[in-house]
């Protein structure tokens, strides 16, 4: 083989890699695996055991989510348009669901503890539905529930020494076990995301 055909070889055998490697992520995200910045872990490595508290100071834990369907959301009160957006659509979905909201509990998480205290999430949610509940606590306290429920966060920095963080866009939905059962993607259809919580409270 000549040098010249040796490299052709070579060449090609890359464009494969790289058709396929593209194919499958194409195939992942059309599938809902990739949410904000990461991949969601496997189901049963989402979850666990958390203590934060929310803005009354009333300790929340996740034994405190057992008995109703849970709808988590991890952002921060700085966040220019994936948070409130989110907060939006999840108070259509209780306004749907009418009597059955009931059966539903949703947290808003905080992945920003230097700057959510519990009276600035307080005043935060002002905005939205009063059945929402929002959680903060200590860095170490926020670093648990991160790690628990596998998200990314991360902060980055501007010339001025201000911030924005990035984080998973995901919904987290957890049955009455407090055991995690998917996820509703940032900006999924309605209809989508409405057939999901309605199957969860159905089967419990």
């Amino acid at each position: 083989m000549t040098p010249l055909q040796l490299i052709r070889t070579v060449a090609w055998g890359f464009l494969v890699l790289v058709v396929a490697a593209s194919g499958a992520l194409f195939y992942m995200w059309n599938r809902g695996d990739f949410q904000s910045a990461n991949v969601l872990a496997p189901q049963a490595a989402v979850g666990g055991e958390f203590t934060l508290v929310d803005t009354k100071g009333k300790t929340v834990t996740q034994k405190s989510l057992k008995g109703k369907i849970s709808v988590l959301f991890f952002g921060y009160t700085f966040c220019p348009d994936v948070c409130p957006t989110t907060l939006t659509e999840a108070e259509g979905w209780l306004k749907e669901l009418g009597p059955k909201a009931q059966e539903i509990e949703v947290y808003f998480i905080s992945v920003d503890p230097d700057r959510d205290t519990q009276e600035v999430l307080a005043e935060y949610m002002e905005a939205f539905d009063p059945r929402f509940n929002a959680l903060t606590g200590s860095k170490e306290q926020v670093k648990g529930v991160i790690k628990a429920y596998r998200v990314f966060a991360k902060k980055f920095f501007d010339t001025e020494g201000d911030y924005t963080v990035s984080h998973t866009a995901s919904v987290y939905l957890l049955d009455r076990d407090a055991r995690f059962a998917g996820t509703i993607a940032y900006q999924e259809k309605h209809a989508t995301a409405m057939a999901k919580l309605k199957r969860l409270i159905a089967d419990g």
